[in-house]
């Protein structure tokens, strides 16, 4: 479970601005949605792929992968066996009521495929949100505009990460103890399962109480929220925020010109139309690269290291 969580490794991305990264993953989300092209979706995977491998979150964006993949799998199926409306037919199946004759086309298929790249886009991003974005300062950042609720969505995102880790060290002690979990009936399994749940829901009531001693200990809620720290805007910041005010905006562009859509219905419209096409997704993609390349020059350029 450890690694579908924020780890601090000290990369050159975790060390962005929080507003920084959270523009850069929020343009490839709304990018990711707003596209129906599928170079453009492939586009965004293949960016989504490189940040997380600059993000050293290959294992961890494999096993986000297998979860995708297997939805994937599903939306072309589905997609395939009820929409109807391609003209390249496949496959004609029997005919069953209510639902009428199956018929399989390239159209369907090939739309399920490009709709399950837009799901493997959304599982990425949320993969390198968790790769690179502390939660505490996301937290931080909007505090200062709602501190009471925000308090709240900080206490529920570490429940979840805590208990995790905590559910691990009571079934090592248990085991440690000569309990085995694997082993008895039906009863026996969830009457020792139910003995490790009591015991973290014990732990969990003590660290409920520890967090409001120390909340009341600081007084919290009697005067002006105060900050532990600042996070200072440095000029790496700068140039993601750029590209990826870039990419947002060549892809709106592209989009009110008609080169980020695509037609699939009824009949599979051409990939390549025209030049125009090409560019703006280089530019779109050239923009959305830019953290990628800043890591590149990061690690290998010392004086690019110092400016940055």
């Amino acid at each position: 479970m450890r690694k579908f969580f924020y780890a601090e490794k000290g990369l050159f991305l975790q060390s962005l601005h929080p507003l920084a990264a959270l523009a850069f993953l929020g343009t490839m989300l709304v990018l990711a949605l707003a596209f129906s092209h599928p170079l453009y979706l492939a586009g965004i995977f293949l960016v989504a792929g490189v940040t997380v491998w600059t993000a050293e979150g290959l294992e961890t964006w494999e096993s986000y992968l297998k979860i995708g993949l297997v939805m994937m799998t599903l939306i072309v199926l589905i997609n395939a066996l009820m929409v109807h409306e391609g003209r390249t037919i496949l496959w004609r199946g029997p005919l069953i009521p209510v639902f009428g004759r199956i018929t399989i086309s390239l159209e369907a298929i090939y739309y399920g495929l490009a709709m399950g790249v837009r799901l493997l886009n959304v599982i990425s991003i949320f993969c390198l949100f968790n790769l690179i974005v502390h939660p505490d300062k996301i937290i931080n950042l909007f505090s200062r505009f709602a501190g009471k609720s925000t308090l709240v969505i900080a206490l529920a995102a570490r429940m979840f990460p805590v208990m995790a880790q905590r559910y691990e060290n009571i079934r090592a002690v248990q085991q440690i103890r000569g309990v085995d979990f694997s082993r008895g009936t039906l009863k026996e399994k969830v009457q020792k399962s139910s003995l490790l749940i009591n015991s973290l829901i014990l732990s969990s009531l003590e660290d409920s109480l520890e967090i409001a001693e120390s909340m009341q200990a600081r007084a919290f809620g009697s005067g002006p929220r105060s900050r532990y720290r600042r996070h200072r805007w440095q000029p790496r910041d700068t140039l993601c925020l750029a590209g990826s005010a870039v990419a947002l905006g060549a892809g709106l562009a592209g989009l009110f010109h008609g080169f980020g859509a695509y037609t699939f219905y009824p009949q599979m419209g051409c990939l390549v139309d025209g030049p125009g096409t090409v560019a703006v997704l280089l530019i779109v993609l050239s923009g959305l690269l830019a953290p990628a390349i800043l890591n590149w020059g990061w690690h290998r350029c010392t004086f690019l290291r110092l400016k940055i």
